[in-house]
């Protein structure tokens, strides 16, 4: 398993090693150990040009996922790109009252099952399936904590 993590983000120095284990629990967890993961760390105004161009909403998100290609081989495969956004992780972790690593976290989550084909946006049912098993992975790896998230 492989999780390639790049920050572009300026200022505060960012925990990549947990976060980087993080992602490999996360991968552990839905049985993707055999697969690549790719991560952006980015500051608002760069998910935003991400967003207009892929999404067409003009505005800064918290996480995109880019889904990959299956690879060809048989081998491992790039599952695909995570990009989450310090500055919207921030200002959720500090409007729900935990930290910004738990808020990571819980992002670092939903993007994955964004590229295993989880889609919250196409139905309430498929809505309410994601959201059980965020919460699933959470209670899994952040233990009480994670009820919260």
């Amino acid at each position: 398993m492989s999780v390639d993590i790049v920050s572009r983000v300026r200022g505060r120095k960012l925990p990549l090693r947990r976060i980087k284990r993080t992602a490999e629990k996360i991968l552990a967890f839905v049985d993707e150990t055999h697969n690549e993961l790719s991560l952006a760390l980015v500051d608002n105004d760069a998910i935003a040009k991400l967003n207009k161009k892929y999404r067409n909403k003009h505005k800064p998100t918290d996480v995109l996922s880019f889904p990959a290609e299956s690879a060809a081989n048989g081998g491992p495969r790039l599952l695909g790109d995570v990009v989450i956004s310090i500055d919207k992780a921030r200002e959720q972790a500090q409007a729900g009252g935990w930290t910004l690593a738990e808020e990571i976290d819980r992002l670092l989550i939903h993007g994955v099952l964004h590229l295993l084909g989880y889609d919250h946006e196409r139905s309430p049912k498929e809505a309410r399936i994601m959201r059980a098993l965020e919460k699933k992975i959470s209670r899994a790896l952040c233990g009480k904590r994670a009820a919260a998230l």
